[in-house]
């Protein structure tokens, strides 16, 4: 039986974003716990912005079909879809993570002052925005 490391690239980019969103939405779902707890109202803004991460999951999951379906028709080689997928997924992963960092601080800054709760997604977007430059450069490459 031979090892077949064809599909390696869409595998690290999936995994990649999904351990970055998983991170991300950690680290962004106890900063929101912790404003629930000491506020009585607005939990479902604090759910909701600490869900953010969860996107980049999404977009490596675009990529890892995209990319699988170039290598089995040849149009992709292994060898460049494990480059794409490590260096892109690594992107997305590292996005996601910090993306939960923006969003717990956006928790915790909306908790003090409730009217700057929209403000605090522009930060957020913008980080959003190089998961989506890694994934449309990827296609590009590809």
């Amino acid at each position: 039986m031979s090892l077949n490391f064809d599909m390696a690239g869409p595998a690290f980019a999936l995994g990649l974003s999904a351990i970055g969103s998983s991170i991300g939405c950690g680290i962004s779902g106890m900063a929101s716990h912790a404003a629930m707890a000491r506020t009585e109202e607005g939990h479902g803004k604090f759910i909701g912005m600490s869900a953010a991460p969860s996107s980049q999951v999404i977009y490596g999951f675009i990529l890892m079909l995209l990319m699988s379906q170039k290598i089995v028709a040849g149009d992709l080689a292994p060898l460049s879809g494990l480059a794409i997928g490590i260096a892109c997924g690594s992107a997305i992963m590292i996005s996601a993570i910090l993306q939960g960092q923006v969003c717990a601080t956006g928790i915790e800054a909306s908790l003090k002052q409730p009217a700057i709760f929209g403000k605090c997604f522009a930060a957020i977007g913008m980080i959003e925005s190089f998961a989506l430059f890694a994934l449309v450069f990827a296609l590009m490459i590809m």
